[in-house]
């Protein structure tokens, strides 16, 4: 199985419990995880967006509806795929704060929209930062995220994202660092460097 020294910088590293969830078992190396990953991700980006036309932008604020993009993501990965965590990780609130921070996320959102208190960017980006902060599950909460961001502003009338000119962004390279930083920006209330990122 895969060990936490093959992970790049800034990805979360599973527990033991996490880890024996995996559901495919000839993966053996991070890079076979990673290409599975990848294929069970595109299956559920098909998914998104044949939906995306038909739901309004607060009805993608919903805790159900973020479960289950991440269950499509990864549920030929993990059995825990649309599960919340209930471990510790490095990053995010403590796990039985999941639902109320999901919820006051929300809530803050659908205000965003409502009022047109940002630009739609801004709205799907600072989204993306909070439920990356929140951290809901074991593992793909950067995926996951971004893909809500690109369903958010797709429905606020803009294009999808472009993450760093669609770099891979699972791999220990230069542009998951950028992306890594310009997080940590946003974590210190600098939005306007992940605003940038994900258009470039």
């Amino acid at each position: 199985m895969v060990t936490s020294a093959e992970l790049p910088p800034g990805a979360t590293p599973l527990d033991a419990d996490e880890a024996s969830a995996l559901l495919p078992g000839h993966i053996t190396q991070q890079a076979e995880l990673n290409e599975f990953e990848q294929l069970n991700i595109q299956r559920a980006v098909q998914w998104a967006q044949s939906r995306i036309r038909r739901l309004r932008p607060h009805e993608l604020l919903e805790e159900g509806f973020v479960r289950d993009v991440h269950r499509r993501m990864f549920d030929r990965t993990w059995a825990w795929a649309g599960t919340f965590r209930t471990s510790a990780k490095t990053i995010g609130v403590d796990w039985p704060q999941i639902g109320f921070q999901l919820r006051n996320l929300h809530d803050d959102a659908r205000h965003w929209i409502e009022h047109a208190t940002f630009a739609p960017d801004e709205i799907a980006i600072r989204y993306h930062h909070r439920l990356v902060l929140i951290h809901p599950f074991p593992n793909g909460n950067g995926r996951h995220s971004r893909l809500l961001a690109d369903l958010v502003a797709e429905r606020l009338g803009q294009p999808a994202f472009n993450w760093g000119g669609g770099a891979d962004l699972v791999a220990g390279n230069d542009t998951r660092r950028r992306y890594i930083a310009s997080l940590q920006q946003a974590d210190a209330g600098d939005i306007a460097s992940l605003l940038a990122f994900a258009r470039s």
